[in-house]
């Protein structure tokens, strides 16, 4: 059940204190590209609700949001992969994993002559990015897109060339749909493509994509529509060719809330449901369980409860799916763990 903002403002004014109001209160944090159109939303609306607190987040990639908790030059991290046990295992404390929001990363294309939505299986999606499949008229790319004339043009493979939880979310599919991706490459933020050019960020990899005739890449949901860019259909477990939205990427989340871990480590690609969009993720926040600086451990603490309750209310308008209620409520249980005197 979500709060009501007037609610939800007093309740975080009584758990902050009198204290915080007297001082001004900075606590920086960096990761993830994905959620940093509705993380920056976030900071905004919460600061207009304690002005005397400022949150900082920059958009470097999962991977640097994971090196830079891992190394306390951050206060939180934020990542659309989780990170490995043996990534857990060399910080100096526990790191909490928490899901913000769900997310979806999209295909997209430049093949001139051709506006045409195309559609594209897991395995055929593999190929093309182990390099097996390099013409955009092989046999395979054409029987899943009756109807459509494809040149005999060249693919070339964009992909990021910077540790990413886009590419994590990426990677993790194509192992779910490609036993030879599985043992070739992996699922991490940064892998040795076989295949491609790489582009910084998610703007790197769409400037490739629009500048390279041929060319294939992979991007988010949210700046997919944020720059009204055109991107595939996906065929899922149920055999449906899925484009991503709020509800097929909710719908993706719908089974994983029952089979929740403890540490929220959860992956939802490739799920199983009809309408489910098989290339969907959760997003973490990544916040020490016993940080030194209590006061914004204080802080953070009650900054996710708000985002899980009536943060969520700006996630569709933003391109994003909210959470199950059902996941709300074990975070906001997990929360009680985080050590704030």
């Amino acid at each position: 059940m979500r709060w009501r903002g007037v609610a939800c403002a007093c309740a975080c004014a009584a758990a902050l204190g009198a204290g915080v109001a007297a001082q001004t209160i900075q606590i920086n944090g960096a990761g993830a590209t994905l959620p940093f159109p509705l993380y920056s939303k976030w900071f905004t609306e919460y600061h207009k609700l304690h002005p005397e607190i400022q949150i900082n987040y920059q958009s470097i990639g999962s991977g640097g949001g994971i090196r830079q908790i891992q190394a306390q030059t951050v206060f939180f991290g934020a990542t659309d992969g989780p990170m490995t046990d043996r990534q857990l295992q060399a910080v100096p404390g526990r790191i909490l994993h928490l899901p913000t929001n769900l997310g979806a990363v999209v295909l997209i294309y430049n093949i001139p002559g051709v506006s045409a939505e195309l559609r594209f299986s897991g395995p055929v999606l593999a190929d093309i990015f182990l390099g097996k499949i390099t013409k955009w008229n092989d046999i395979a790319i054409v029987r899943l897109n009756p109807g459509v004339s494809l040149p005999g043009l060249d693919i070339t493979v964009a992909h990021r060339a910077d540790g990413s939880g886009t590419t994590y979310i990426w990677a993790d599919y194509l192992s779910k749909v490609s036993p030879e991706w599985q043992s070739r490459v992996g699922v991490y933020t940064s892998v040795n493509w076989p295949t491609g050019i790489g582009g910084r960020g998610t703007e790197g990899v769409a400037g490739l994509v629009s500048q390279v005739p041929g060319s294939i890449g992979y991007v988010e949901l949210i700046y997919a529509l944020q720059n009204n860019m055109s991107y595939g259909s996906i065929q899922n477990l149920e055999g449906e060719f899925v484009k991503a939205s709020i509800e097929s990427v909710t719908a993706a989340a719908a089974a994983a809330a029952a089979r929740m871990p403890g540490d929220f480590r959860v992956s939802i690609t490739n799920a199983a449901g009809r309408g489910v969009y098989p290339i969907s993720s959760f997003t973490w926040l990544l916040l020490y369980e016993d940080a030194t600086n209590k006061l914004q451990s204080r802080i953070m603490v009650d900054f996710l409860k708000w985002a899980l309750t009536d943060g969520q209310m700006y996630c569709a308008v933003l391109g994003y799916a909210p959470l199950p209620d059902s996941v709300v409520q074990l975070e906001l249980s997990a929360l009680a763990a985080v050590k704030t005197s």
